[in-house]
Order: structure tokens, then C-alpha cells, then sequence
């Protein structure tokens, strides 16, 4: 009898669940040795071309689901439209189809149709455009490269009956991997190590969860002044971007304060001495990906700086956002020289009052885009919404002050002349029992779309310590998306304990737990243990951007196993880049252009200057979906163009099975 037979006719009773965790580890721990230490000749081949030993490299290839039922998205064909011109649109813009199944295919019955020109020349505006798509693309939402129809895409349910019967079904035979080398391994996985906080958040919090930014105020309005102070409480959501920090104010606004005779506070308390040194990791301070999370992240703490060509070697500059009180240079001069990398040749450096650079700009560079990290989220925040309330064509008697404070905490421990001028005026009034704005972020799903599509450090940091703040919350009272219940219910608890407290507001009443990075990665880890049977792997942070955080690659496939059976899988899935067409994977075909897996591969990468890693989903060509996961770490520098190659064979092989 084997161990795995055994799990079901022992003494011992397992649930539902149970049973289907103990089957995927022992899908993944349990298989003939010959299989655990065989890599597919492509891969061994890419490894001796990338001088690389078998010791290097964990790598695991599983079956997932059932070849009739599969969860994963359409598969996407890839057209060259200069083969057949008929498929190219007038305006060189994608089209997407749905395809004809062919034989070969013949399980791909929705399978999507896009140009792979148009796909390339999009790549090239964008690069051309800016040496940091990934940050101007989760900023600035422009169209993605791949837009389907709904009515082209498969879908999946999401009633929990029904994924759980199928769930069951699935048990009743556990699929072995067909490759698993070095699966216990510890590596260092960089960016791949997003997929476990983005996932622990779906499950804990909910594809649906919001983030709520309130506004309060102190004291009392008349006409359009606020005799009092304006209270911004941060939430932590990850993308308050510019654009929709004016909204907010421009809601203040609506709200009718136009001019405000006191502060405007910033409470940031929500995270707990988060903030980082930008160049402790890299020594890269500038480069946005080093950029520290907040409770009220701004933007990623980045100014985008747009270069315009003038004449007479100079060029002139405008920066987005602006930030008051700070000096930004408007022009530059210009010299003969390669656009590539422009923001670290121009050498900026944040001085205390202004912006210098060290250096002048490529001529090359025209019309260009870069961005660069401000090295304070908090007096980036400050300075930001003091210009966005200027600009509105508001007035502020005081100032904004960011700080890990709530209002309470701030109110009381002021000292300055002029508190004791105001504090016994209209402005001691207590805070006001409802928020006077209460603004939704993106939701769940669209979050970490742009954290594993773009690979977001930043707002993958901010959604892992979401987890520490949120997940009681969200079990006791469910989902932020019904943030006026979770109101009313705040102001009745409010009012009930007015006579045992001075203040009676949603402010003191409704907010969630303050949490620290210790606390947030604790409670990733206590997930695990409850839902997975591997050992947990060790987090240092959320992003992978750390040297010492490890997963082995039986930890990422468990996950990945796992995932795919849960209700919000879709969510899961497509915020992964395509191999081939679009993502931190899009590269995939330029590598390895007649590769198997363009179009059918759902992917994670991660890179470090010794890492190169993959993980995600694999369609294969006979219809069954895999696991795969390829984690590759040596302890000298390491070429990721010489090394990706062996992961792209990886994806190759498993899509042609």
C-alpha cells in the first residue's frame, strides 16, 4: 500500500479540505526519484549554454485541474500580420479575435487572435517614451495591450459549491509532477515571492476589498471656511496616485471648504515605522522600485519629469506631480549623447529646498519620461497635497503635517502659539461625527493586477501590510465595499459610548488595526500554516526585493496548486503577465520566437543580480493546465539575459505537453 493511499484509509478522519491539501503536498513530495531528477533535455541544454549546473536551478512542472475543466483563461494565438495583412488593423492598433480551434489545438475552444506587431510596436512607443514602463503604466492606466472582449473570455465560477464539488472531484486522483528537481531547495526568489502576499490577500480580504481615505475636520464650517483643522486618515490603499489625490480634495471641495484657518493633518498611523532607507538595497535611492510604503502612499513617493526639446542645447522640464514650497529647475542643458538610462546619467539629487541636476540630458532623449523616488514619504505626501489644494484654487492659514499620528495623539501635543490662539475658539470644537469624504481606492483585483503585471514593489509592500491591518476586520464585519453600514455601525457604537468619553466620532470608532512589518508577515505566515502543509517560506518584506527572504519551489507550487482551486482564482491569474504578449514576461517570444508557451503561459518572473525566477500557469497543447515554477540562484552576479532562456525552455516544454 502506498503513503498516499494510506492518508484515506487510515483510522484518522479528514474533511473536504483537508484532503485536498494533504493530496497536493503529497502530489509534490511524493513522486518516483527518477522523475524528481530529470530536467527536460531543452533545459539542459539552456543550462550548459548559460553555464549553469543542475545545482542552480529548482524547478517544478505539475498538472493541475482536469483537462475538461480547465480554469485557466483563453488561450491567445499569436498572429505576424505581415504573413497575412488582413489581420492588421488600419490604425496599427491590436485585434483581437476569437480563433477558429485547429486541430492540433483542438481544446483551445475560445482561443484569442491579437497582431504580434502591433503588440511590438506598442512596446517600442512606450520604451521610447520612458526607460520605467512598469511605473508609468501603473501611474498613468494607459490602454493595456491586450483588451478582450468579455464575451471572448472563458470564465469560471466563483459559488463556492461549486468550486468545492469540483474541488472533491479533483481529490479523488492526485496528479504527480512531471518534473521536480531540487523542489526543496531554499533560493532567494525576488519578484516571484509577489505571488504569495497578492494571493494571502485574495483569500483573507476578498477580491472585492476596497481601501476607504476619510476626510474629517475639527472645529466648524461656515459659508465655505473651516474654523478648524482638515484630517486626512490614510487607509495604506497602495495607488493613491496624483491624479486621484485631487479628486479626493476636489471632493473636500464639493463638500464646501474652500479655505481652511487651520492644518491640514495627514495620519499615516495605520503603518507603523515602515518607512526604509531607498538606498540600503541597491544603493539605487532614486530608482522607484526602492520607493518606502506608507499610510498614506502618494503617488509611489515618485515625480515623473517630462523632458521637451528646445533650442540652443537646452531643453525644457515639468514635473508631475509638483510639490509646493520646493524648487524644481525648468530647463536643462542638452548634450550629443544615448537616451538610455537618462535618469541616472542626469544625476539628480534631492537637496533640501530643491531639485539639482548633476549632469545635462542626452539630446537623444527628446520628448521623455523618467521618474525618480523622493526619499520621504511623508514630506513627499505634505508637499504634494499642499500644491493639489493650492492648485484647486483653495487657501490653507496653516500647514500640512504628515505623521504617524492619529488626530488625538496631534491635537494634544501641540504647544505652539498659535494652538493655544485657536483652541479656544471654534476650531476646539470636537471632530465631526461622520467623515466628510469617504474615498474608495481600486479594489483588490485591480491592485494586484499592476502589482504582478508591472511588478510594483511598492504597492505589493502595501498590500502585504494590508493584511495585518485588515484581515480581523474584514472577518468581523466582511468586505470594506460597504463602507456606509460599516459607518452606521461605527456612529451607533460612537453615540452608545458618548457618555463615557468626550469624543463621539467615526474617526476613534472605525479604524483598522495599526500593524508593523513583523506583525503583517506573521500573520502571512499563520495563514500558510493553516491553509498549506509546506514549511512556511521566510519573508523579510512583501516584494522580494531582499537577499535574504526564501521559498523553496515546492513552497510557490503548493501555492500556485492551491490557487487554482480557490473562488478567486480569475482575479489571481490574469493580474499575471502573458508570455509573449504582455507583462514582465512579454519579452518570452522576443527570446525564443517560436516558443510553445507564447499565448499560453500566465507568468511571475523575478530578477536579482544572482536570481532569475518563473512562476505561474501553463496551458498545455493535449489541454491540461500546469503549476510551473523555476527558481535559478547562484552566488556570483548572474547575466538574467543569459539565464531567462533556461526558464523561457521551462515554459516551452510544459506548453507542448
Amino acid at each position: 500500500m502506498s503513503i498516499l493511499s494510506s492518508f484515506f484509509t487510515s483510522t484518522t478522519t479528514f474533511t473536504a479540505p483537508q484532503q485536498l491539501r494533504l493530496l497536493i503536498a503529497a502530489s509534490v513530495a511524493l513522486l518516483p526519484l527518477s522523475a524528481q531528477a530529470v530536467l527536460p533535455s531543452s533545459m539542459q541544454a539552456a543550462l550548459s549554454k548559460a553555464n549553469l549546473s543542475a545545482d542552480d536551478i529548482s524547478v517544478i512542472i505539475t498538472p493541475i485541474g482536469d483537462k475538461a475543466h480547465s480554469r485557466l483563461p483563453s488561450a491567445i494565438k499569436v498572429i505576424d500580420s505581415q504573413a497575412n495583412v488582413n489581420t492588421y488593423t488600419e490604425a496599427n492598433t491590436l485585434k483581437v479575435t476569437e480563433a477558429t480551434p485547429d486541430n492540433h489545438t483542438n481544446k483551445d475552444a475560445a482561443a484569442i487572435i491579437i497582431d504580434k506587431r502591433a503588440i511590438e510596436q506598442q512596446d517600442r512607443k512606450l520604451q521610447a517614451y520612458t526607460d520605467d514602463p512598469y511605473t508609468y503604466q501603473s501611474l498613468e492606466n494607459p490602454p493595456p495591450i491586450l483588451v478582450i472582449d468579455e464575451s471572448t473570455t472563458i470564465r469560471y465560477s466563483n459559488d463556492k459549491t461549486a468550486n468545492n464539488q469540483q474541488s472533491s472531484e479533483l481529490a479523488q486522483r492526485p496528479l504527480a509532477p512531471l518534473v521536480s528537481h531540487n523542489p526543496h531547495i531554499l533560493r532567494t526568489p525576488a519578484s516571484t515571492m509577489k505571488l504569495i502576499p497578492s494571493f494571502v490577500a485574495l483569500d483573507t480580504l476578498g477580491a472585492d476589498f476596497v481601501w476607504f481615505t476619510r476626510v474629517y475636520h475639527s472645529g466648524l464650517i461656515i459659508g465655505n471656511r473651516l474654523h478648524g483643522d482638515l484630517i486626512i486618515q490614510g487607509s495604506g490603499d497602495p495607488k493613491m496616485t496624483h491624479a486621484r489625490l485631487e479628486q479626493l480634495l476636489y471632493q473636500v471641495q464639493k463638500a464646501g471648504i474652500r479655505h481652511i484657518d487651520g492644518d491640514i493633518i495627514i495620519d499615516s498611523s495605520i503603518f507603523k515605522k515602515v518607512s526604509k532607507n531607498p538606498a540600503a538595497f541597491d544603493n539605487a535611492p532614486l530608482r522607484p522600485y526602492n520607493a518606502s510604503p506608507d499610510g498614506f502612499l502618494v503617488n509611489f513617493n515618485s515625480v515623473g519629469i517630462y523632458t521637451y526639446p528646445l533650442a540652443k542645447g537646452q531643453a525644457k522640464l515639468s514635473y508631475t506631480p509638483q510639490l509646493a514650497n520646493y524648487q524644481l529647475p525648468s530647463r536643462i542643458a542638452t548634450r550629443s549623447a544615448n537616451c538610455s538610462q537618462a535618469s541616472n546619467t542626469l544625476a539628480p539629487q534631492w537637496q533640501t529646498d530643491k531639485l539639482s541636476f548633476n549632469a545635462s540630458l542626452p539630446e537623444s532623449c527628446g520628448e521623455h519620461l523618467f521618474y525618480i523616488n523622493y526619499p520621504d514619504a511623508k514630506d513627499f505626501a505634505a508637499r504634494v497635497v499642499a500644491q493639489k489644494w493650492q492648485m484647486l484654487g483653495n487657501t490653507l492659514a496653516g500647514k500640512v503635517i504628515s505623521q504617524e499620528k492619529p488626530y488625538a495623539t496631534y491635537h494634544s501635543a501641540q504647544n505652539t502659539e498659535r494652538y493655544q490662539r485657536v483652541a479656544t475658539g471654534l476650531s476646539a470644537l470636537p471632530l465631526a461625527p461622520l467623515p466628510l469624504v469617504s474615498y474608495a481606492s481600486y479594489n483588490l483585483t485591480e491592485q494586484i493586477y499592476d502589482i504582478n503585471h508591472f511588478s510594483n514593489n511598492v504597492m505589493t509592500e502595501q498590500v502585504a501590510l494590508a493584511i495585518g491591518s485588515y484581515h480581523n476586520d474584514r472577518e468581523n464585519k466582511g468586505s470594506h465595499s460597504n463602507d456606509t453600514s460599516a459607518a452606521n455601525r461605527a456612529v451607533i457604537s460612537a453615540n452608545t459610548s458618548a457618555n463615557k468619553s468626550n469624543v463621539a466620532s467615526l474617526y476613534h470608532f472605525d479604524q483598522p488595526k495599526a500593524t508593523d512589518y513583523p506583525q503583517a508577515l506573521q500573520q502571512i505566515k499563520h495563514w500558510w500554516q493553516n491553509n498549506l502543509h509546506s514549511a512556511p517560506p521566510y519573508l523579510t518584506n512583501g516584494s522580494g526585493l531582499c537577499r535574504d527572504c526564501t521559498v523553496t519551489a515546492a513552497n510557490l507550487a503548493e501555492l500556485l496548486s492551491f490557487a487554482y482551486r480557490h473562488p478567486s482564482f480569475d482575479a489571481y491569474v490574469n493580474s499575471l503577465g502573458v508570455a509573449g504578449v504582455s507583462g514582465t514576461i512579454m519579452t518570452h517570444s522576443e527570446r525564443l520566437p517560436d516558443s510553445a508557451a507564447i499565448g499560453r503561459a500566465w507568468i511571475k518572473t523575478g530578477t536579482l543580480s544572482n536570481v532569475a525566477a518563473m512562476a505561474g500557469y501553463v496551458k498545455g497543447q493535449s489541454g491540461q493546465d500546469y503549476a510551473v515554477v523555476g527558481l535559478i540562484n547562484t552566488k556570483e552576479a548572474l547575466n538574467p539575459y543569459i539565464a531567462r532562456p533556461v526558464l523561457d525552455a521551462m515554459l516551452d516544454w510544459s506548453a507542448q505537453q
